[in-house]
C-alpha cells in the first residue's frame, strides 16, 4: 500500500515537473491529452470495470465544454465560476445517468442496444450543436472563449488540467476499490447472479455511467478555456471513437492506461499529422494490433505496475478490523401459495395450473421426471420466466411478472443446477458479495466499512466446507464439488427466509454428498428458515425432506411425507429415483 502511494506520487510529480522539462507548448499539447485521458478513465470505469461500452462519451464532454464555455463568456468572476463548472459536471452526470436508467432497466443484456443508443445520441448531439446557431455558434462553434480568470492559458492552465486529472484518478480509484467497484465486476461477470442477491443491477450500471458523465464533464469544461473554442466536434461521434481507442489502446482494465493511450497517441497522430499523408492509417493499424494482440492495451505489458493504479479492491481492505453483523432475529411462518400458474414458451405449455401451498418452515423437496416443470417453478416464482396464467403470492404479496432483484428483497434466496458464481472474482469477494446482499446501503457502497462485515454464519460455513477459506484463489479455478458448496454458502450468506435449492448434490462426490446433506440439515434446524430442494438423488430428499411435492407435466402430482408418496399408485407410475 505504501508503495502503491509512493509510485502514485511520483507519476504527480513527474506531470507536475513535465513544463520544466520541455517546453510550454508541449506541455500546452499535453494538457490536452490530459483531458482527452479524463474522459478515456469513465470509458475504462463502464467499459473495463462494468463491462459495457459507452460509444458516445463525447456528448458529455462536449456538453461540459458548451456550458463552461458560456459562462466564461458571460465574463462571470470566481464566484460564478465555480458553481458554473459545477454544473458542467453534474449537467452531463445527470443525463448520462437518466440514459443508463433507461435503456439498463430493460433487461439483462442490454450492452449493444446501450453503445447503439450512446452513438445515435452523440450524432444527435452534433445536429443539435450544428443547428443551434445562437446557442452553441453552430458550425463554426462557440468562439472568443477567455481563459480562466488569473491563470494563463498556455503557462499555468496545465497545472489546474494536472491537479483535475489527479482528483478524477483520486475520485475513480476509490470508486474502484469501494465494494460499488466490486459489484460492477460482478455485473461485468455474472450480472443475473448478483440480482439474486438483491441488487438492482441497472441501478449499478446507471450509477456507473453517470460518474463517467460527470468526469467528461469535467474535463470538457476545462477544455473550453484551454482550446478558446468549442466546436460540434467536441460531441461528435469522431471523438467518441478515438477516446474509446485510446482507452483500448492504453488498458481499459485500469486509470492509468487510458491517459497513457490518450498521450501516446496524441503525440503520434501529432508528430505524423505534418510528415505522413496516411497517418490515419497508422493510427487506425496501431489500434488494431492492440486489439489483436494486448486485450488489455499496453498496460496489459505491465500488470504489476497496472495494479499500483488500477484501484484493486485489495488495498482497500488493509487495517480494517472485523466488524461482526447481528444475526436475523425470529423469522415468520412462510406462507407461499401457488394458484393455477401457468407458463408457457411459444406454443409449449411448461406449467400447467400448478397448485400448491407452503405455510410451514422445514424441509420441503420437490421432485419429478426430468421435464416435469421443477426448475421452471422456481424460474417463475423468482422472475426468471414470465407468468402467463395464475399467481403467485409470498407472505400475502404477489409475486406474479417479479423481478429477481425484488424477489431476493423479499427474503427469497436462489442456488441454481448449474453454480452460479463470480469465476474472475476471489472466494473471498464472492462471500464478500453475499455478505452484502440486502443490507448493503447507498452510502455504504461508497464506504470501506463493508469490507470488515462478518457473520456467525460464515464461520459455520467455513467450518464445514474448508475450500471457503482459501480466500484469494479465484472462484472460477474451484472444482465442481468446491463451485457447488461455494454457490449454496453464498445463497444462505444473504439469510433469506425461503431458500431454493436446485440440486444442491448435482456432481458432487459420496462424500461432498453427505457433507452437503449434513450442513443443509444443520442450518435448516438451526435458522428456521424454509427450504425448498430440488432433487433427483432419493437419498438426499430420504435424509432431508420434511415434505415432498410430486410434480408431472408442469403439475402437482402429489404431496405428503416421504412415506406417503411411496405408496401414491399415482407416482408410482410416472416416477422411479436412484441415489449415488
Amino acid at each position: 500500500m505504501a508503495f502503491s502511494r509512493a509510485a502514485s506520487l511520483a507519476l504527480a510529480a513527474l506531470l507536475l515537473a513535465f513544463p520544466f522539462l520541455s517546453d510550454s507548448f508541449t506541455a500546452y499539447q499535453l494538457g490536452l491529452y490530459l483531458l482527452y485521458g479524463m474522459v478515456a478513465q469513465g470509458i475504462a470505469l463502464c467499459w473495463g470495470r462494468a463491462g459495457f461500452l459507452p460509444l458516445g462519451q463525447a456528448l458529455f464532454f462536449g456538453i461540459g465544454a458548451y456550458l463552461a464555455g458560456a459562462a466564461l463568456k458571460a465574463g462571470v468572476g470566481w464566484a460564478l465560476l465555480v458553481p458554473a463548472f459545477a454544473v458542467a459536471c453534474l449537467v452531463p452526470a445527470l443525463l448520462a445517468g437518466l440514459v443508463g436508467a433507461l435503456v439498463f432497466n430493460r433487461q439483462i443484456g442490454s450492452g449493444p442496444y446501450f453503445s447503439l443508443i450512446t452513438l445515435a445520441l452523440s450524432m444527435l448531439g452534433f445536429q443539435l450543436a450544428n443547428s443551434l446557431n445562437g446557442v452553441t455558434g453552430g458550425f463554426n462553434g462557440m468562439t472568443g472563449i477567455p481563459g480562466l480568470p488569473g491563470i494563463d492559458t498556455y503557462e499555468t492552465l496545465y497545472f489546474v488540467i494536472v491537479g483535475a486529472l489527479i482528483v478524477s484518478t483520486l475520485l475513480l480509484a476509490h470508486v474502484m476499490r469501494a465494494p460499488f467497484g466490486q459489484l460492477l465486476i460482478a455485473v461485468r461477470e455474472n450480472e443475473e447472479r448478483l440480482q439474486f442477491f438483491g441488487f438492482r443491477t441497472s441501478m449499478l450500471k446507471a450509477a456507473a455511467f453517470a460518474i463517467s458523465g460527470g468526469v467528461a464533464g469535467l474535463a470538457g469544461a476545462l477544455y473550453a478555456p484551454h482550446q478558446g473554442i468549442v466546436t460540434p466536434q467536441a460531441v461528435g461521434f469522431l471523438l467518441s471513437a478515438e477516446l474509446v481507442i485510446w482507452t483500448a489502446v492504453g488498458g481499459r482494465f485500469g486509470l492509468i492506461g487510458p491517459v497513457v493511450g490518450a498521450v501516446l497517441i496524441g503525440f503520434m497522430a501529432a508528430g505524423l499529422r505534418d510528415t505522413f499523408r496516411y497517418w490515419e492509417v497508422a493510427v487506425a493499424l496501431v489500434f488494431i494490433a492492440v486489439v489483436l494482440r494486448l486485450p488489455g492495451g499496453i498496460g496489459g505489458l505491465f500488470p504489476s505496475v497496472l495494479r499500483l493504479f488500477a484501484g484493486e479492491a485489495e488495498l482497500g481492505k488493509s487495517g480494517i478490523a472485523p466488524h461482526p453483523l447481528a444475526e436475523r432475529g425470529h423469522r415468520s411462518a412462510p406462507d407461499l401459495r401457488f394458484d393455477a400458474v401457468g407458463v408457457s414458451m411459444g406454443p409449449v405449455n411448461i406449467l400447467n395450473g400448478l397448485d400448491f401451498a407452503i405455510s410451514r418452515t422445514g424441509i420441503h423437496c420437490i421432485i419429478g421426471p426430468n421435464g416435469a416443470g421443477k426448475t421452471s417453478a422456481l424460474n417463475v416464482l423468482t422472475g426468471r420466466l414470465p407468468l402467463a396464467t395464475g399467481d403467485i403470492s409470498w407472505r400475502g404479496a404477489s409475486l406474479a411478472n417479479t423481478r429477481p432483484y425484488i424477489a431476493a428483497r423479499s427474503g427469497i434466496g436462489r442456488k441454481f443446477q448449474v453454480p452460479s458464481i463470480f469465476p474472475e472474482l476471489t472466494v473471498s469477494q464472492n462471500i464478500e458479495i453475499a455478505v452484502w446482499a440486502n443490507r448493503l446501503s447507498a452510502r455504504e457502497m461508497f464506504s470501506m466499512q463493508p469490507y470488515a462485515w462478518t457473520t456467525e454464519m460464515l464461520t459455520e460455513l467455513r467450518q464445514r466446507f474448508p475450500s471457503l477459506t482459501e480466500g484469494e484463489k479465484s472462484a472460477g479455478s474451484l472444482s465442481v464439488g468446491q463451485r457447488q458448496m461455494l454457490d449454496f454458502s453464498m445463497t444462505l450468506l444473504a439469510e433469506p427466509d425461503l431458500v431454493l435449492l436446485d440440486e444442491p448434490c448435482a456432481g458432487l462426490s459420496a462424500e461432498e454428498t453427505r457433507q452437503m446433506i449434513e450442513a443443509i440439515a444443520a442450518i435448516a434446524a438451526e435458522t428456521q428458515a424454509t427450504f425448498i430442494i430440488i432433487e433427483h438423488d432419493m437419498q438426499v430428499v430420504e435424509r432431508l425432506s420434511d415434505h415432498v411435492l410430486v410434480m408431472h407435466q408442469g403439475a402437482l402430482l402429489a404431496n405428503g411425507t416421504m412415506t406417503e408418496i411411496r405408496a401414491n399408485p399415482d407416482v408410482k407410475r410416472v416416477y422411479a429415483g436412484g441415489t449415488k
